[in-house]
């Protein structure tokens, strides 16, 4: 199979639906070179954004998403445009590009970057007590960097940030350099595997540095020197996740995995490309968060290599991480993976019958019930194909669209190529993602293999 492209369609309009007022249709971006300058004392950025991207359509205007920061200067393939407009969240930039022809867009910008408002809570760029936390999913990535902010449009990234030396900086990739001069220090990074925007970060705080393991992930934890004890303790079992995920799911997708943790509590842990960030809550010393933990590292495979290609498909980044918590949770002696389906879908049982988890619409696309339905789906899966053939179909689904764009679409007829029945598959899946009542749930008696 061959894997789906990275970029969008050529349409005129490249808007997801679920958020309508972010991404930008004619073009698909190759690569982002983001220079930024940061003060933490006074919250201000400065930033110069290369974009080099190749047109789709022909194009007289180009379009970014950019909020709260102002724009003073632009140019196209280096020359001034005779206009540009910067307002409600977009840059508008006249040009004239032909179809399928590559151009750069330089845009210089500054501010103080503020998290934007959206249905889902405050997105992007926020302030900590010492510090700071990029947390754009879905559409936070306009809070500090102009982007074509939509989930299947995935670039190559370099990052360059320059703040005050006494601060750690965290950015996706491999650390290219770390030049310190004077009073600051200037971190460049460079994230080669085509990235979404949402999943780009930046992670500032005053944090020290700890290696968890070097085999068969280079894996280290970035936090406050107080957490360190709590740390070794609440991620002492994560390479042990690493290697199960390995083995059911194929190889770790990119370069190295680094935690983050900041000094400030958060309300829920976040992913982004190579990185997983929780807050000081959730580090207790005693393993309380250990289910986050795994949830955090699947998304690597499952939302970070595969992006769903809108986020009508978020069921493929929600689900697929919540069965890896229970598949874990097997294999280091907790409750099996059927008795979370079956304590999960009796609770489902309980709640509101409104989901559809095909297309779940916005108001219900982070919803705990996507989640766990999403589980409960492929658990049903795995009874009906048997462990071998699941897990050879994980397998073959992260390797044929790795660092790819997904659909739920493509999902199922992959899952058919691994069953005899085809129908039977069809039948399945018709019932748990495109009918809103909850199927039956039949518990099956099988384990892990060790």
């Amino acid at each position: 199979m061959v894997a789906r492209n990275n970029g969008l369609p050529g349409a005129a309009t490249a808007c997801d639906p679920y958020v309508p007022s972010h991404g930008n249709g004619g073009y698909h971006v190759e690569s982002y070179e983001l220079d930024l300058d940061y003060r933490v004392s006074s919250n201000r950025l400065t930033g110069k954004a290369t974009i080099t991207a190749v047109a789709t359509q022909a194009l007289s205007r180009i379009s970014f998403d950019l909020s709260g920061l102002r724009v003073t200067k632009v140019s196209v393939n280096g020359r001034r445009p005779q206009r540009y407009t910067h307002r409600a969240g977009k840059l508008h930039i006249s040009a004239n590009i032909m179809d399928g022809a590559e151009f750069t867009v330089d845009i210089q910008y500054g501010g103080s970057p503020r998290p934007e408002d959206s249905p889902w809570g405050e997105l992007g760029w926020e302030e900590l007590t010492e510090g700071v936390i990029v947390a754009s999913q879905p559409s936070g990535a306009a809070t500090w960097f102009p982007c074509n902010d939509h989930p299947g449009d995935k670039a190559h990234y370099r990052i360059t940030v320059t703040t005050d030396s006494p601060y750690q900086v965290v950015a996706n990739g491999r650390l290219v350099s770390r030049r310190v001069k004077a009073s600051r220090t200037t971190w460049v990074f460079d994230q080669a595997a085509p990235m979404a925007t949402y999943l780009a970060t930046v992670q500032i705080g005053r944090y020290d540095v700890i290696e968890l393991a070097a085999s068969p992930v280079t894996t280290r934890a970035v936090l406050p020197a107080a957490l360190i004890p709590n740390a070794k303790v609440d991620l002492g079992r994560q390479q042990d996740m690493m290697k199960l995920f390995f083995r059911l799911f194929g190889p770790y997708p990119f370069g190295a995995y680094t935690v983050v943790v900041t000094d400030d509590p958060l309300e829920i842990p976040l992913e982004a490309q190579g990185i997983s960030v929780f807050g000081s809550n959730h580090l207790d010393g005693r393993r309380g968060s250990e289910r986050l933990v795994a949830h955090e590292l699947a998304h690597q495979w499952f939302g970070n290599s595969l992006t769903p290609s809108s986020w009508q498909h978020i069921w493929l980044n929600e689900g697929f991480a919540c069965y890896a918590e229970w598949l874990w949770s097997e294999a280091s002696g907790g409750l099996t993976a059927t008795q979370q389906v079956s304590k999960a879908h009796t609770r489902l049982k309980g709640l509101p019958q409104d989901l559809l988890l095909s297309d779940p619409g916005p108001e219900l696309m982070f919803d705990d019930r996507l989640y766990k339905r999403g589980a409960i789906t492929l658990h049903v899966l795995r009874q009906h194909l048997g462990d071998d053939a699941f897990f050879e179909l994980l397998r073959t689904w992260t390797k044929s669209y790795r660092h790819g764009s997904v659909t739920t679409d493509e999902f199922i007829a992959l899952a058919v190529s691994f069953s005899p029945d085809e129908g039977a598959v069809r039948h399945l899946f018709a019932q748990w993602l495109d009918s809103t009542e909850l199927p039956a749930f039949r518990s099956g008696r099988f384990r892990l293999r060790p």
